[in-house]
């Protein structure tokens, strides 16, 4: 294989909706259907459109695994698990040997029986510091809040192990169980020791805290426990700029986008206002996505809330929260001097309130594309466009392509 680049290389902006595709569940339409989006239904009747399979036709895309696709890098040889992407996004260290863990703060019952996986979505940074830096076994635990209830937490000691079962059942109403090891291995029967010990212990000293005693006088749901689930261990990979030749950026509010960027590469920019929950300032997203482009080939913008609510099976907040993206986002970035793809890393459907495996929508738009016959961005029209049905891996490639940067095949 040769590598070739064209004189005139051109720069991309990749729009990434979390969660975007749904089902039909109100009225026959999905969220997106049902949203007024004038500018992405501009961009499909200028651009060229599809569906895609994140990872593969049927497979229900995690959005750790989705972005590693989205990006070309295959999730079943590059995952290094959750929890690594959750440690970098929240700037904490990692070295080789830790492991990391996605956490949530919980709300459990004293029989240990799971209220709510998410703790009313309402985590604390006062909290995670009751538990930032504590000893187990000769191991120190990092611990840090990052959005609402999320968290990320980082085991640093010797013989330890990713290869652990995750604490967190994902289901409201399972009683929290026990970390075990999934290898015949000292390290992961140790790991698995240390994460139960944790877990109980984040109990016994989270449960009275006055933070959570004030939560409760007010009728809100106490974030009681720490739920872990994820791990992984770092090893440093092929950037995007080693594999595709541009510099790339992040523009994103929650920590695991900016995880997923950094461990590829990207320089993550602080932006203010982006939270990643609903409240996010999408207008300083966009801006600071067109200010990246004047020092970065290709921007990467992700946005959270469209996902968190199809999650909450709320039809109304998520075509609100399009409405909000097409507006004050795609109105803006539409006229970059650059590619502008528009797609989400996986369907959240309203009525599953889960990810599931249903394609999602994808636009390009930009010089040389082959504009086909759709006219409105969604999940339907889309389906007829000229992408066709193209994979999450390919996506890269073929902006790749058009932005001067690409690797022939053969001479």
């Amino acid at each position: 294989m040769s590598t070739k680049s064209s004189s005139d290389k051109h720069k991309a902006i990749l729009l990434i909706c979390d969660g975007l595709g749904d089902r039909p569940s109100v009225d026959g339409k999905t969220p997106l259907q049902a949203a007024y989006t004038p500018n992405l239904d501009e961009l499909s009747a200028s651009g060229i459109n599809g569906l895609m399979d994140v990872i593969s036709p049927g497979i229900v895309p995690g959005s750790d695994t989705a972005h590693l696709s989205l990006f070309g890098y295959d999730p079943y040889r590059y995952y290094p698990g959750r929890g690594v992407f959750e440690a970098l996004g929240a700037d904490m260290e990692l070295h080789k040997g830790d492991v990391a863990f996605r956490a949530n703060f919980a709300t459990v019952d004293d029989e240990m029986r799971v209220l709510d996986r998410r703790a009313g979505r309402n985590g604390s940074k006062e909290l995670a510091e009751v538990l930032n830096g504590l000893e187990i076994d000769g191991v120190t635990i990092s611990l840090r809040n990052t959005t609402q209830h999320r968290c990320a937490m980082v085991m640093r000691g010797e013989q330890l192990s990713r290869y652990v079962s995750d604490v967190d059942t994902h289901e409201a109403g399972d009683f929290v169980q026990d970390c075990k090891p999934l290898k015949d291995g000292a390290a992961e029967r140790k790991t698995a020791t240390i994460v139960n010990k944790f877990v109980k212990m984040s109990y016994e000293l989270l449960n009275e805290q006055p933070v959570n005693a004030e939560r409760r006088q007010k009728g809100e749901l106490p974030a009681n426990i720490i739920l872990l689930r994820g791990a992984g261990s770092y090893e440093k990979i092929t950037s995007l700029k080693e594999r595709f030749g541009f510099t790339s950026a992040c523009v994103a509010g929650a920590s695991l986008y900016k995880g997923v960027a950094k461990y590829l590469g990207m320089q993550v920019l602080t932006v203010e206002g982006a939270t990643g929950k609903a409240d996010t300032n999408l207008h300083n997203k966009a801006e600071a996505a067109l200010q990246a482009l004047e020092e970065h080939d290709f921007v990467f913008v992700h946005v959270k809330d469209t996902d968190n609510n199809g999650h909450d099976g709320n039809f109304e907040g998520k075509k609100r929260i399009i409405e909000r993206i097409d507006k004050e986002l795609v109105g803006r970035l539409k006229d970059a001097d650059a590619y502008l793809v528009v797609t989400g890393d996986h369907s959240t459907p309203v009525s599953l309130k889960r990810h599931s495996s249903d394609p999602v929508p994808v636009v390009i738009k930009g010089e040389g594309v082959r504009t086909d016959a759709v006219k409105n961005f969604d999940e339907v029209s889309v389906a007829s466009g000229g992408l066709n049905r193209l994979r999450g891996l390919d996506l890269m490639l073929i902006m790749s392509d058009f932005m001067g940067y690409f690797t022939m095949y053969g001479t």
